[in-house]
C-alpha cells in the first residue's frame, strides 16, 4: 500500500490544503475528517489500518482532505464568516480536488464515494447532495447534520446551500435531484456516549420526502468515537466498493 501526501495553494480559500492518497487502485473514497482534523487524522486514528485489506486488495483508493470548513466552524467566527468559508470549500472540493482524483485515477468522469464521520458526515452529505455528478455514494458516520448551533442558529445564504436539511425540502424538479435520485446515502450512527441518532432520522425524512435512496443503519450502544467507525467504514466499503 503506498502512501502520497500532497498540498497546493487554493486562491477559492486563500491558503494551502493538503490532501493525502492511500493505496493505487480501487474505487476512490474521499474522506472528510472530524472537526476541525488534517488529511492525515484518518491515519493517526488507525482508520487506514482498519481499511488495508480493501486497499491491498486494490477494491478501493482512499484520498483525505483538511477539513477547512470544519476549522472555521469551530472556531468561533460569525455565522455569515463561516458560510462563506463553507461555499469556498465546496467549491475547491469540486473544481479543484474532484479533478486531482480524476486525474490521479486515470479517468476523467470516475465517480467518487464520499464519507465521514461527526461533522465529516456532514461534508460528505452536502456533497453529494449538492453534487451528484460526481458523487454516487456517501457513507455517512453518527453525523451531526445541523451545525447551526455552532452559528447561533443563523442560516446564511450560503450555509442554507451547504446544507440538507435545509435546501434540500425546497429542492425542485430539475438535473440535481434527478441525479440524486440514483444515487445511495448511507446514515449509520451509534446509541452510545455522543451519539444523536434524531440527526440522522432527520436527514432521512428530508432524503425520503424527495424520493432519494437512502437507509438508516443503528449500532447499538456503540459510542461516537473512532473505534466504532473503524468498525463501520470497512465494512459498508466493503459492501459498497
Amino acid at each position: 500500500m503506498t502512501k502520497l501526501k500532497t498540498t497546493w495553494f487554493s486562491h477559492r480559500l486563500g491558503q494551502d490544503v493538503s490532501v493525502t492518497r492511500w493505496g493505487e487502485i480501487g474505487t476512490p473514497v474521499l474522506f472528510f475528517p472530524t472537526a476541525a482534523a488534517d488529511a492525515e487524522e484518518v491515519e493517526r486514528f488507525l482508520m487506514v489500518q482498519a481499511l488495508q485489506p480493501l486497499l491491498d486488495a486494490g477494491r478501493i483508493k482512499l484520498y483525505s482532505v483538511d477539513s477547512i470548513s470544519g476549522k472555521a466552524l469551530l472556531a468561533g467566527k460569525g455565522a455569515t464568516e463561516i458560510a462563506r468559508v463553507q461555499a469556498q470549500y465546496d467549491g475547491f472540493v469540486y473544481h479543484e480536488l474532484v479533478s486531482a482524483i480524476r486525474q490521479d485515477c486515470r479517468s476523467k468522469d470516475i465517480e467518487i464515494v464520499t464519507t465521514g464521520p461527526s461533522i465529516g458526515a456532514f461534508n460528505a452529505l452536502s456533497m453529494i447532495c449538492r453534487h451528484p455528478d460526481v458523487f454516487s455514494k456517501a457513507i455517512c458516520m453518527s453525523g451531526t447534520y445541523d451545525v447551526t448551533k455552532w452559528m447561533n442558529r443563523e442560516v446564511p445564504s450560503d450555509h442554507y446551500f451547504a446544507s440538507p436539511l435545509h435546501f434540500l425540502p425546497e429542492l425542485g424538479e430539475g438535473e440535481q435531484l434527478a441525479r440524486l435520485r440514483q444515487r445511495f446515502i448511507l446514515l449509520t450512527h451509534g446509541t452510545g456516549r455522543a451519539e444523536e441518532p434524531q440527526q440522522s432520522w432527520r436527514v432521512a425524512d428530508a432524503l425520503g420526502r424527495k424520493g432519494v435512496p437512502n437507509r438508516v443503519d443503528t449500532w447499538d450502544d456503540w459510542a461516537h468515537d473512532w473505534p466504532t467507525w473503524r468498525e463501520m467504514l470497512p465494512k459498508y466499503l466493503g459492501e459498497m466498493a
